[in-house]
């Protein structure tokens, strides 16, 4: 069992949110187990875990927990619209292919407005366009611009790119939102304070990763506009979101940002991710798609290879429209996981090649 369970690990490249939970994580938890505490967000621990995001945030922010990123995107993009109002986003942002119309629903029918862009990126002018090409009663209003850090294919928003975003946004009456998922990776990639890559560069509302970084459960949905978030506790009681021993969502932020674990998970899964890109650079047949910037390697396999490695038991995603295989690193991932996963790579593309099966 022992061996069964280190090899579903060690072939484990699809996910982030497929690593466990981190012992600072765990040992908040195990901490805030302790006697009889007040519930639903009335106690010290979460208080203390929102002055927490204050002072790494540098400003006097408004902060809710939830438990997963669907609940905290789609209520903090209804928290910023009416129902006749729309969002521009990009056309592979998880906000549009991945949430089930969450954003829809809780907004009573918010239209989602998705325009191209390089590298995950969105193309401000194509945001322009779809901003200016009506104005009349017949179109959705677009109310909200809404960016996602690090994006889909592990690119990230330079603070200069989140700026004219947010120039974008101001000068057409627009309010910034950003899907933070994997920001402490953007944080580590960009040696930026997260103050300089979130409200300093003009973003109003952040949904600030948590599971994907080595907490088991709970997202922070934080406004930097504090009047942004007038009434969002009933939104989230209404979506089922609001915990009753809401210190377990809580305290786990207490023990990864005092330490400095929250910014460490994220570097070691760069740096693994870094590993991975520069072995696979070295096996013929292998392209890489994007340029590595967070925790994730995008690249272009022979059918064949990436047939072979499924076959031998290697977990990764296929990634929707790109035609390419996205392998994910985590706080978790090992030395030895990446040089694994590399090793298999080079002999299925290598066996995919001699068998005249590159396409």
């Amino acid at each position: 069992m022992e061996q069964t369970n280190r090899q579903a690990v060690f072939n484990q490249f699809a996910s982030d949110n497929y690593a466990g939970v981190c012992p600072e994580a765990w040992g908040a938890m195990q901490r805030a187990n302790e006697g009889f505490v007040s519930s639903y967000g009335d106690d010290g621990w979460t208080e203390r875990a929102c002055e927490q995001l204050r002072s790494v945030f540098e400003t006097d922010c408004q902060v809710f927990f939830v438990f997963n990123g669907t609940a905290a995107n789609s209520l903090a993009l209804a928290s910023l619209c009416r129902s006749y109002h729309s969002v521009i986003c990009h056309e592979l942002a998880h906000v549009e292919t991945d949430e089930c119309g969450a954003p829809e629903f809780f907004s009573n029918g918010t239209k989602l407005l998705h325009v191209d862009g390089p590298g995950g990126k969105l193309d401000l002018a194509e945001v322009e366009r779809a901003v200016t090409r009506r104005g009349d009663i017949h179109y959705p209003r677009p109310k909200v611009l809404s960016l996602t850090q690090a994006t889909e294919v592990g690119t990230v928003y330079t603070p200069d790119e989140i700026g004219r975003a947010a120039e974008v946004a101001r000068r057409h009456g627009m309010r910034l939102h950003m899907d933070g998922a994997r920001f402490a990776n953007a944080v580590v990639s960009l040696q930026a304070s997260p103050a300089d890559i979130s409200w300093r560069a003009g973003v109003d509302v952040l949904c600030l990763g948590g599971a994907k970084n080595g907490m088991a459960v709970g997202e922070a949905v934080i406004f930097f506009d504090r009047e942004l978030a007038h009434e969002f506790d009933y939104r989230c009681k209404q979506a089922g979101q609001l915990a009753s021993k809401m210190r377990f969502i809580s305290a786990p932020w207490i023990g990864m940002l005092e330490g400095g674990a929250w910014l460490a998970n994220a570097g070691h899964a760069n740096d693994c991710a870094a590993l991975l890109e520069k072995l696979l650079r070295e096996i013929a047949g292998v392209t890489i798609m994007y340029p590595r910037q967070a925790n994730s390697v995008f690249v272009a396999l022979p059918e064949m290879a990436a047939a072979a490695l499924r076959t031998a038991g290697w977990h990764f995603y296929s990634f929707i429209g790109s035609g390419g295989a996205r392998f994910m690193c985590s706080w978790q991932t090992t030395e030895q996981d990446v040089h694994g996963l590399a090793a298999a790579i080079r002999l299925a593309v290598g066996d995919a090649m001699a068998a005249g099966g590159v396409k």
